[in-house]
């Protein structure tokens, strides 16, 4: 036991990423189901497909859960006013002012989570009042904070200023990671590349696949102007990159993103013209499996991480 895990009523101090087209109710149930807390991406849902995605991790897991929202999300007032109905106990929020909606989900009796990628918006974090911060280097998929820290470097930033349940994310994919993470200062990791490649999943087989197949530098973090995110290489990142050495304005850049590309690239499976949003941690992953394999072997694996750190001996 530990903070992360007393503040969720989890068994392990994991978290399943809300991930924009991965994150439904099979992935979150089946992550809350083996110890987990898991959580439904409301930042690719119209509020009614969210309330029902809700309402089927209820009926498939009774196990905590929570939900991610990114707080730019256009139909915020609505999709707080769903989180509040339908009994939601865990929201995470990010890519906005955590002020703004912090104190209303607390006077409801809801645990928050604020994602940051810099020690500036920890602290921003905790004075709004938050339970717990996520603190995501930038070798995480999806968007992406301005300043590119690694997640090496921003989780013991955060832990020597702040006293903090902390959790962190970032090129975390397997148990040995999760070791490493804690030795720096966190107490619980959220995880969502490795979470992509599996079986509950609601993305694309086809996008699910070209993850498992990435190598090193497959990944790039682009579109600077505009909002940074890591995608894979494809014809849509060749498009954007030659705007951007052109010196394409942002309203140049907006106009080649358009609109639901994210959706194109990783539910509906164009591997070339979608946007695949997946994190650096992509190059370790092999194989495609069911979420209770995965939790299984990320505790093996730090659990053997572990108990060969302790045999260590630097004794002078």
């Amino acid at each position: 036991m530990n903070r992360i895990t007393e503040l969720f009523k989890t068994k392990y101090p994991i978290v399943q990423a809300g991930m924009l087209w991965a994150s439904g109710w099979r992935l979150a149930s089946a992550a809350s189901n083996s110890g987990c807390l898991g959580l439904i991406g409301a930042g690719s849902m119209y509020p009614d497909v969210l309330r029902e995605h809700i309402r089927k991790c209820k009926e498939a897991t009774a196990n905590p859960f929570g939900v991610n929202i990114p707080l730019l999300y256009p139909q915020i007032d609505e999709i707080m006013n769903i989180i509040v109905e339908e009994g939601v106990k865990v929201v995470f929020v990010s890519a906005g002012n955590p002020k703004t909606w912090t104190p209303f989900l607390k006077e409801h009796g809801i645990k928050v989570v604020h994602v940051v990628g810099s020690l500036k918006f920890a602290e921003k974090a905790l004075n709004a009042g938050v339970d717990a911060i996520v603190a995501e280097g930038f070798e995480a998929g999806g968007h992406n904070a301005r300043e590119e820290t690694t997640t090496m470097c921003l989780i013991p930033l955060v832990r020597k200023a702040l006293d903090v349940p902390l959790i962190a994310a970032g090129g975390i994919g397997g148990g040995r990671a999760m070791l490493a993470a804690m030795a720096l200062g966190a107490e619980g990791v959220q995880i969502g590349t490795r979470f992509v490649a599996s079986v509950e999943a609601s993305s694309h087989i086809g996008f699910k696949e070209s993850v498992i197949r990435s190598q090193e530098g497959d990944t790039v973090l682009t579109l600077k102007k505009l909002t940074p995110v890591r995608i894979l290489r494809n014809e849509f990142y060749r498009k954007v990159q030659e705007a951007e050495d052109r010196g394409a304005t942002s309203d140049e850049l907006k106009e080649i993103l358009g609109r639901a590309r994210a959706k194109k690239g990783m539910f509906e499976g164009d591997l070339q013209e979608g946007e695949l949003e997946i994190g650096q941690v992509a190059a370790l992953i092999r194989d495609i499996k069911p979420v209770r394999e995965i939790v299984e072997e990320i505790l093996l694996e730090f659990h053997k991480a572990k108990d060969e750190i302790t045999k260590m001996d630097f004794q002078a």
